[in-house]
């Protein structure tokens, strides 16, 4: 099975890093080659530009890809079907026009001109809307056209709008949100490949965020623990030898019959809940990150 992904840009070393989190080492590493082998024998890698990596998948070039939602839509690939939200590379693809010009409202474009870098998408969006501007597309420095007299507004990308403040550019509406999305050609969907890397790199992905937490703590006092843990499903509890007896049967007046409690937390909760846990009683509380999560 080959995964395409994007073989520079911004998307490329996230991408990497998440393909390398979930367990596919890439073992002949990626500079300049079109393709690398991973540590499983039936998946590769092939690497490619974003905007055609779902060309690649529809034309049976890879079975996977990995790329932006918005370069999926501008494909008009209908052979591929999305498969995970991966939550990085977001991104907003909107209209935008000059701040000191007459374009406030999108019926202020019928007759006008607009320049971008996704025409698919922008014929898209202004389909839906009934009005019909001339779309001229433009392979570079989207957001200089509007002040050379090229177009009257432009579709574009922004993350933080940065880029359109610093050209005199206002958003006049949102044409389309977008992340990188793992997606699959349709005929490939059913193959078990397919389900093991998905769940790999969903794996990753739930486990963002999260801690786990290993504690002992005095049976007696074992609800109180389990109030304040907001835990994942609650807690796991476990039954450990103790320190003295060597068998779980010591006393709670020796410091024995003691529980072993798992549990896994979002990070932004693991201040209060370790607060909160040693008032119910717990000790030796341990931390840990987690790799991947499977749900």
């Amino acid at each position: 099975m080959r995964i395409a992904v994007p073989n520079k840009g911004r998307l490329h070393e996230p991408t990497i890093d998440l393909l390398e989190r979930a367990g596919l080492h890439l073992e002949n590493g990626a500079d300049r080659k079109l393709y690398a082998d991973t540590v499983d024998p039936d998946v590769s890698v092939l690497f490619a530009r974003a905007a055609d990596i779902p060309e690649y998948v529809a034309d049976g070039a890879a079975d996977l890809g990995i790329t932006g939602f918005d370069q999926v839509q501008e494909a008009r690939v209908d052979t591929v079907d999305e498969l995970l939200d991966l939550e990085f590379g977001r991104c907003r693809l909107v209209l935008a026009a000059p701040e000191d010009g007459d374009i406030e409202t999108i019926d202020d474009l019928a007759g006008k001109t607009v320049a971008t870098e996704f025409p698919n998408v922008t014929a898209d969006f202004f389909a839906e809307t009934g009005v019909d501007p001339d779309i001229v597309e433009v392979t570079g420095a989207t957001e200089l056209t509007p002040h050379v007299e090229m177009a009257d507004a432009i579709v574009d990308i922004t993350s933080t709008g940065t880029t359109l403040k610093m050209n005199r550019l206002a958003v006049v509406e949102e044409v389309l949100a977008s992340s990188v999305r793992l997606f699959g050609r349709e005929d490939v969907l059913d193959e078990p490949k397919v389900e093991e890397v998905r769940t790999a790199l969903s794996s990753v992905k739930q486990a963002e965020g999260k801690r786990y937490l290993m504690m002992n703590v005095p049976r007696a006092r074992l609800d109180d623990v389990r109030d304040v843990i907001p835990g994942l499903g609650g807690p796991t509890v476990m039954d450990i030898a103790d320190e003295r007896s060597g068998d779980g049967t010591g006393s709670e007046d020796d410091g024995g019959d003691k529980v072993a409690v798992h549990a896994v937390v979002n990070e932004r909760d693991v201040f209060e809940t370790i607060t909160e846990v040693k008032k119910a009683g717990a000790s030796d509380i341990l931390v840990t990150e987690i790799e991947r999560l499977v749900e």
